[in-house]
């Protein structure tokens, strides 16, 4: 596991690289509110991506291993076009109808992909997942760079283009490594099988939108009471932020893989126990240094529009560092499938965010909407961390790495320049 561990850090922290580049390079050729624009229809796919991964999702992951593929991949293709479709349509009706195209076009193909990558997550396939995941954000940067300085076309719309070919490109490269192995005869679809991948998913889905909208809901605030260039602002500094959460998100995911594939209970608690340092450890390092950045480099490297920037990240860091530990102890219950406990957490933040949101956004703006999320977070957090505490013990070294791990960190590093 620690080996699967530091090959997705290595991975993480390149896709930690390419989402600054792309997230300087937007803010700089589209300004503000071009990034507002860029942050309210991503937040829009994101809600749309939850409802298509009922089936696309950790189901994919979950059943992997207990069900033919062909049993549950045609499940997971049919869903992701219909709901790529229906969903986008139904926004339509409150939304403007400018970007609903772009909208449908990436739902459909972004969930595509997405079943593609979680079911080799399911088949312990960490290579070929953090190598997709990786290809998400480097290819998405390839077609940006060949649409705006070959094709000469630069407005807003190139991002949302550009992802779309990205996604597409992928999802073909990845179906014809999954087709290697699949038998068309055996294609099926079973009652029984798509009522569970249901049931799963959209237990694990309900947790993970209510969590969404706990992160997500301030933009919504800050669109309506404040103006889109707030949101744009506020964003750059969310995504700075959360850009630490990768490490915290590829550890999730290995230690999911493990879990569910996983019969001793005590052997899960102790990876998920390892998992838990390595990303409490990494995050605080990360944070650290964002802060450390002058105000000024931002406002440079950003655009003299995000000032803000470290004053948004310095009320967003407690927060962050708690969700970036408790994602590992949510995957851990996502494994051993109690979901239950994710449902009252993400509810338990939501209800927080919606109530203080009202008072404090038009009164306090982008520092309004920083507060609101750090605290969400904590509190989150602090009931899953008391639920896992309260089926093992609590230990101050559960957050600090050995010095057998520390050593064995060390030679894999000397052993990837040597």
């Amino acid at each position: 596991m620690k080996e699967a561990i530091f090959k997705t850090f290595v991975s993480r922290f390149l896709i930690l690289i390419l989402n600054f580049g792309l997230v300087i390079y937007s803010t700089n050729m589209w300004g503000s509110s071009g990034k507002g624009v860029i942050s309210i229809i991503i937040a829009d796919l994101s809600i749309i991506s939850f409802f298509a991964n009922i089936f696309v999702g950790s189901s994919m992951s979950y059943f992997a291993r207990k069900f033919r593929t062909e049993e549950i991949l045609s499940f997971a293709y049919i869903w992701a076009v219909l709901i790529g479709i229906l969903v986008p349509v139904i926004f339509s009706f409150s939304r403007s109808a400018e970007y609903f195209y772009f909208l449908i076009a990436l739902s459909v193909t972004s969930s595509l992909l997405s079943a593609n990558i979680n079911l080799f997550v399911g088949q312990q396939n960490i290579k070929l997942f953090n190598l997709y995941t990786i290809l998400q954000q480097l290819v998405h940067i390839v077609f940006i760079v060949i649409i705006v300085y070959v094709i000469k076309f630069a407005s807003v719309n190139v991002y949302f283009v550009a992802q779309i070919c990205c996604f597409v490109l992928l999802f073909i490269a990845s179906f014809f490594q999954i087709s290697k192995s699949l038998e068309v005869k055996k294609i099926a679809f079973s009652r029984e099988i798509g009522l569970k991948l249901f049931s799963y998913g959209w237990k694990t889905q309900l947790s993970a939108f209510l969590q969404f909208l706990n992160n997500r809901l301030s933009f919504y605030y800050l669109e309506y009471f404040k103006g889109i260039v707030s949101v744009g602002i506020f964003s750059v500094g969310i995504a700075f932020s959360e850009a630490v959460w990768t490490v915290s998100r590829s550890l999730s995911v290995v230690l999911y893989s493990d879990v569910v594939n996983s019969t001793d209970s005590n052997i899960a608690i102790e990876k998920t126990k390892i998992s838990l340092r390595v990303s409490f450890l990494v995050t605080l390092l990360f944070l650290v240094f964002m802060l450390l950045i002058p105000a000024d480099w931002y406002a440079m490297i950003f655009g003299k529009d995000f000032r803000q920037t470290k004053e948004i990240i310095l009320w967003l860091a407690p927060g962050i560092l708690a969700i970036a530990v408790s994602n590992i102890i949510g995957y851990y219950f996502a494994g051993i499938n109690k979901l239950r406990i994710l449902n009252v957490k993400s509810l338990a933040g939501l209800l927080f965010t919606i109530i203080s949101s009202f008072y404090i956004v038009p009164k306090w703006g982008i520092k309004g909407a920083c507060i609101i999320n750090s605290a969400s977070y904590c509190l989150s957090s602090g009931v899953l961390f008391w639920r896992f505490y309260q089926i093992t013990e609590f230990h101050i070294r559960d957050f600090i790495l050995s010095k057998k791990e520390i050593d064995l960190l060390i030679k894999k590093i000397l052993k990837i320049h040597a």
